[in-house]
């Protein structure tokens, strides 16, 4: 159903963010029936635009993600029109307090012309630098306050923090003006179907729910491959690197809602607080165990889908001898009941041979003494693969005797996809996360506890990596699987990585 009437404010209304995701995602909700009747977006950059031009630009961006998903038949104009009749913009600067009288006032005239209900939506589509200043400037505005009944929520993008410390003072300077209820940590990867339905297959099902655990999991991988590398992106990245852009946030979340307890309801409260305990209870290592623990790389030049690729250091705004870090990988331990002793493997970078965001959770083997008299004494392991980008879906890898009359063993998948089965629509992931703000939703969103104990893990391994230079980098080509550190990382506990395919 709709949500309740409401204003969208997105700050940063001309940056790459609203034209890729936020902007595409209102449409999808458009299309959908899930935005309300009382509904509008107002837009604040400091470019010098007007409303004509700041929808006309965003419409050929949803236009061309529609196009680029399944031909142009698909754009629904009236639905952009029905849109684009309620966006707005303004030409503000975040650090004026006048930009945020000047937004008061046509909050307040957007109330009675649209019918919004005096409800709005801070979307932060900004530089984390921002986040703090314009939070207090809404407090300082009154516009951050909640009274009659009327709702104020603010969506931050990340990085929230670039560390511990720095997490905790966003966190202090936000909770200043802001209530938690009020604010959503918002983490795309979260709108991801398959992330969603861990949660379903998990405790819905009576087939997998009693394996989950130290008795029947050897290992968990988690990984979140790209292709493409830093882009633009150089003046970030070089302050960022793969460990802070990626672990800290995705790829804990992934790993939050694979180990997780069943929570004793779907309430956000609920959800969020076993996710999380799981963060909380992962084993913080020494900064001299880091070198056993943690691994880093950087890519060279290569070749990506055959073509060739500038290396990390030939790119725009960085560094020819950075040592910026563009793979990350980490084994972790989780000391709780569950899954004492089952290390769980995750890694991210960039330049590598495929874009795949996957969870892999590998099955002990059985004993073997029943085929050692055939041509099957090594049981082919079984594998449960989660894949959550792209072709979202779900398999499971077994072995199964090859048709002859030899014992012998194959490999067998079974493998569910999500477009096959549902026909699901081209989306940008953001659809489900946005909506669910306007319904005051948080079970996907982090809590401050939550982003602190992420941080307070990979804590240890930059403050390692700040004080040991890397003498080797680059040290892997671009379309490879990233460092040969990597693979030894596993292999001194004898497993190996799941190919990136």
């Amino acid at each position: 159903m709709p949500a309740g009437p409401c204003c969208l404010v997105i700050f940063g209304a001309a940056g790459d963010l609203t034209k890729r995701l936020v902007v595409p995602s209102l449409y999808n909700l458009a299309r959908a029936k899930l935005l309300p009747a009382g509904f509008a977006v107002v837009g604040v950059d400091l470019a010098d635009q007007d409303s004509d031009a700041w929808s006309k630009s965003l419409e050929a961006m949803s236009r061309q993600f529609v196009q680029g998903t399944g031909g142009a038949s698909q754009f629904d104009q009236d639905v952009w029109n029905w849109l684009s009749s309620r966006m707005y913009y303004l030409r503000g600067d975040l650090n004026d307090p006048a930009s945020y009288e000047n937004l008061k006032s046509k909050l307040s005239a957007l109330d009675s012309d649209h019918q919004t209900g005096g409800n709005y939506l801070f979307y932060l589509a900004i530089a984390d630098r921002f986040f703090g200043p314009v939070v207090e400037h809404l407090g300082q505005s009154g516009l951050a306050g909640e009274e009659n009944g009327q709702w104020r929520r603010v969506v931050v993008e990340k990085p929230f923090g670039h560390d511990l410390a720095s997490a905790k003072a966003l966190n202090r300077q936000i909770l200043a003006v802001l209530d938690e209820t009020q604010i959503y940590r918002i983490d795309h990867f979260l709108g991801k179907e398959t992330v969603q339905n861990i949660m379903m297959f998990r405790f819905a099902s009576g087939l997998f729910e009693p394996l989950w655990n130290r008795d029947r999991i050897d290992h968990v991988q988690i990984t979140a491959a790209e292709t493409v590398g830093v882009e633009k992106r150089g003046k970030f990245y070089e302050k960022t690197g793969a460990l802070r852009d990626m672990i800290p946030n995705h790829v804990f979340q992934l790993m939050a809602m694979t180990a997780m307890e069943a929570p004793n309801s779907l309430s956000a409260d609920a959800v969020r607080s076993e996710k999380a305990k799981v963060i909380e209870a992962i084993r913080i290592c020494s900064v001299q165990d880091v070198p056993c623990s943690a691994v880093r790389g950087q890519y060279g030049a290569g070749r990506i889908a055959d073509q060739p690729v500038l290396g990390y250091r030939d790119e725009a705004d960085v560094a020819a001898e950075s040592n910026m870090e563009t793979y990350a990988a980490m084994k972790l331990s989780i000391d709780n009941w569950r899954w004492s002793g089952v290390p769980f493997y995750i890694r991210t970078g960039k330049r590598l041979s495929q874009r795949r965001t996957h969870i892999a959770i590998r099955f002990k083997e059985t004993p073997a003494a029943l085929l050692r008299d055939t041509h099957a004494q090594n049981p082919l392991p079984n594998w449960l693969l989660l894949r959550i980008q792209p072709d979202e879906g779900i398999a499971i890898e077994f072995g199964a005797k090859i048709p002859g009359p030899a014992m012998k063993l194959g490999d067998v998948r079974m493998d569910f996809k999500y477009q096959d089965y549902f026909g699901t629509a081209p989306a940008t992931g953001y659809e489900t996360l946005i909506y669910d703000v306007m319904i005051g939703d948080a079970t996907l969103f982090q809590r401050a506890d939550n982003i602190e104990a992420g941080w307070r893990a990979v804590q240890p391994v930059l403050d390692y990596w700040a004080a040991n230079a890397p003498g080797d980098l680059p040290n892997y080509a671009a379309g490879s699987f990233g460092p040969q550190a990597a693979d030894d990382l596993l292999q001194q506990d004898g497993r190996a990585w799941r190919a990136i395919v």
